[in-house]
């Protein structure tokens, strides 16, 4: 892509992006910054054209008046061609390129939407709706900081927008500027109490600070405003869920999705409506529904670059040749890879299953699964969309493909179809041995329990899930245990903190990279007595390898799978807090079960 004048690229990262990638699953705050080819925003289009009618000719107007109207009927390949032609006629038009851009942009083909909306925005630099389009544009493809300097420059050209200032609010809350977030919406609604977007958005800041209670007040008042706004009762949905409440999220979802009308939002809510789903024990019709994760119109998509048949729950797989290919986090691909066997099983003794997983764990999968053919898969940006493929395998030999997670559909309809198998992935048994001899030196008698308890993906929706560290105290001042830090990146501050504030030392083992050899942390997880920590890709691993692991959950976590335990591993015990947020309680319970452990 060429540089843009507006927008520079990200910062390079040493992050590999298929770490990078987030969960599907919904976004609590989705969906809040409003669309290009709104009806308000097509409304604006017209407005323009009937500036421009003063000063074109007949010809050109009903091409650019069918462009739009095409745009309205979500037909925006046609809506682009019309664009064009128009600007055959005049390369300067202005409105023809902003067109143009809306169209590309719902075709998702960010590049083109980017230099489209930059050459409208250089045609006619006084048009501020340019602007607000191309920062949500920008918003879109990560450039949150652009996007901010956008959305200003409208707001100073349009004082008194509520859209602009819900927009400033959406950079500026995914920013983690949360009080100034507030501030935006707040000084926003002072001066247009009455718009349903707004409050909408202040009830976004405040479920992605944790206070999901407090949310559904104000996504209420954006219902009550305005019965008929999708993005507030989803949202709420998504609140109820955090809080424990999967039947009340799934009618309300499904409520949303009555009367929502962007694709996007379409594919987001039906996701969203899957995990509520799975969270309340409807496993069958969930894993039905989970596939809308797969949607291209669905905002984190994966693409998957391959050109063979896809599988079906009814597909005959003895004899044949199966290609999964891993998704999402690395979490996610560990606690999806269940279903390995039931694969290789099924494809029997003439059969292969092929399994395209993250580059860390090919060596712990080759020794766990050596039925199998396994490799790395590969992921790419393309036009600010995640591809993902598999270059290691023969393609032509290929009968089928799935996305790892898919054929649960097939061998996970009910929770009794999860296997009480004491571990999925094998460790390396010289390394369990190595690690084995070094904790117990440094153990001296006591017991050996591993932690964890943050993520490294820097998402707002993701902090909402783990515990401050401070809560940590009544688990870490337990006597007579060896804290082992396996918490992979910077875990400085932390572990100086358990030291200066709790009086304990947090032992960070030798001669191992926690984030790159991921196959010397299972064996080290298999030494440990126990495992303890949110759910991430350390405790997944934990828990595969059979290690006994305590994990930290949260109310609405759909893993659970409508019960109280994790079905996917038996050697975990799952610890829930009493209510969404309130981590003093469930550390306190964890704390006592490790005294009498």
């Amino acid at each position: 892509m060429a540089q843009s004048h507006f927008l520079k690229p990200p910062p390079p990262s040493d992050e590999p992006l298929d770490v990078r990638a987030l969960p599907a699953s919904p976004r609590v705050a989705g969906a809040t910054m409003g669309d290009a080819a709104s009806p308000q925003a097509l409304l604006r289009l017209n407005q323009a054209l009937l500036e421009l009618q003063r000063l074109r000719t007949e010809t050109l107007l009903p091409l650019l008046h069918q462009a739009v109207a095409a745009v309205r009927a979500d037909r925006p390949q046609e809506g682009a061609e019309l664009a064009i032609d128009a600007l055959k006629m005049d390369e300067r038009c202005g409105v023809a390129w902003h067109i143009l851009a809306v169209c590309r942009e719902k075709s998702d083909d960010f590049t083109s939407a980017l230099k489209c909306y930059e050459t409208a925005l250089d045609l006619n630099p006084d048009e501020p709706e340019i602007a607000n389009d191309l920062g949500r544009l920008a918003y879109r493809m990560g450039f949150l900081a652009e996007a901010e300097w956008l959305f200003r420059d409208y707001i100073a050209k349009v004082p008194g927008s509520s859209d602009g200032a819900n927009n400033l609010a959406n950079a500026q809350r995914d920013q983690f500027r949360f009080e100034e977030a507030i501030e935006t919406v707040r000084a926003a609604i002072h001066a247009n109490p009455e718009s349903a977007l707004l409050w909408n958005t202040l009830g976004t800041i405040l479920a992605e600070q944790g206070e999901m209670e407090k949310s559904v007040i104000f996504f209420e008042e954006s219902m009550r405003l305005d019965p008929k706004f999708p993005k507030s009762r989803y949202n709420r949905a998504n609140a109820l869920l955090a809080l424990g409440d999967p039947q009340k999220a799934l009618i309300d979802c499904q409520a949303a999705l009555k009367i929502t009308t962007l694709d996007s939002e379409v594919s987001m809510m039906k996701l969203a409506a899957a995990t509520m789903l799975i969270a309340g024990g409807e496993l069958g019709s969930g894993w039905d529904a989970y596939e809308a994760r797969l949607e291209p119109h669905y905002a984190d998509v994966t693409h998957f670059a391959v050109d063979r048949p896809e599988w079906t729950p009814e597909m005959d797989l003895e004899g044949r040749r199966i290609l999964l290919i891993g998704e999402q986090g690395l979490g996610d691909e560990i606690l999806f890879s269940n279903l390995i066997p039931d694969m290789i099983e099924a494809v029997g003794p003439t059969g292969k299953v092929l399994v395209a997983i993250e580059h860390r764990l090919v060596s712990l999968y080759q020794r766990s699964f050596p039925g199998a053919e396994i490799g790395p898969h590969v992921t790419l940006k393309v036009d600010h969309h995640t591809v993902r493929g598999a270059r290691f395998a023969d393609m032509e030999t290929v009968d089928a493909w799935a996305p790892i997670a898919s054929p649960l559909r097939r061998f996970r309809r009910r929770v009794d179809d999860f296997p009480d198998h004491a571990r999925l992935l094998t460790p390396d048994p010289a390394r369990v041995a190595h690690w084995s001899g070094v904790l117990k030196a440094e153990a001296a008698g006591r017991k050996m329990a591993g932690i964890v308890w943050k993520s490294l993906v820097k998402a707002t929706a993701r902090s909402r899930h783990f515990s401050p560290f401070d809560a940590w105290e009544p688990v870490l001042r337990t006597p007579g245990v060896l804290f082992v830090n396996l918490q992979y990146g910077d875990s400085a501050e932390e572990i100086a903190y358990a030291k200066a504030a709790f009086g304990v030392q947090v032992w960070t083992p030798p001669g191992i990279d926690l984030k790159n050899d991921l196959d010397d942390l299972a064996a080290l997880c298999a030494a440990l007595d126990l495992m303890i920590g949110p759910a991430n890709a350390a405790t997944n691993i934990a828990a595969a390898v059979g290690a006994p692991t305590w994990l930290i959950s949260t109310p609405g976590a759909w893993p659970k799978l409508g019960t109280d335990r994790y079905p996917w591993y038996p050697s975990v015990r799952v610890f829930n807090p009493p209510a969404y947020n309130e981590w003093t309680p469930v550390m306190v319970e964890l704390g006592e079960a490790l005294k009498a452990l």
